[in-house]
């Protein structure tokens, strides 16, 4: 089991570098067709995807606002048909000159079987979400 944990964080780790990069491609792969991605809270971001093609346009926008994930613990529990996976994260967006315009923390919960993630939660300070969302509105970057 321990390898299986390993796998797991490592292959999540790649995604999160290729995402930082610019490609959904590995992040949205990792997903089950019939997935659903919750993000709790009462602002543009909030709300449940379902589905491949929902995900895709949680990751795009993630992408073309420029949020920047960094790992910082992820605990991986279980057996490939059952895998429950937990995620301390930081992360920040920058304006075009370098000035961080958006910093926040959180964790994701996932359960996954066979390496496709089937359910996923993102819990982040909503405040500061929100005043995210009112930087993008305020400067023309709103996608909702």
């Amino acid at each position: 089991m321990p390898f299986y944990g390993w796998l797991v964080a490592a292959m999540i780790r790649r995604a999160v570098r290729r995402i930082n990069g610019g490609d959904i491609g590995p992040l949205l792969g990792s997903f089950a067709a019939d997935a659903t991605l919750l993000f709790p809270g009462d602002h543009s971001w909030g709300g449940e995807y379902k589905g491949t093609a929902a995900i895709r346009g949680f990751l795009e926008r993630f992408v073309e606002v420029g949020i920047n994930l960094q790992p910082h613990e992820i605990v991986v529990q279980g057996w490939p048909w059952n895998t429950t996976v937990m995620l301390r994260f930081t992360n920040e967006a920058r304006d075009k000159n370098g000035d961080v315009v958006y910093a926040n923390r959180g964790a994701i919960f996932a359960r996954a079987a066979w390496g496709k993630i089937k359910y996923q939660e993102d819990y982040e300070d909503t405040q500061k979400v929100v005043a995210f969302d009112e930087y993008l509105a305020a400067h023309e970057k709103t996608r909702a």
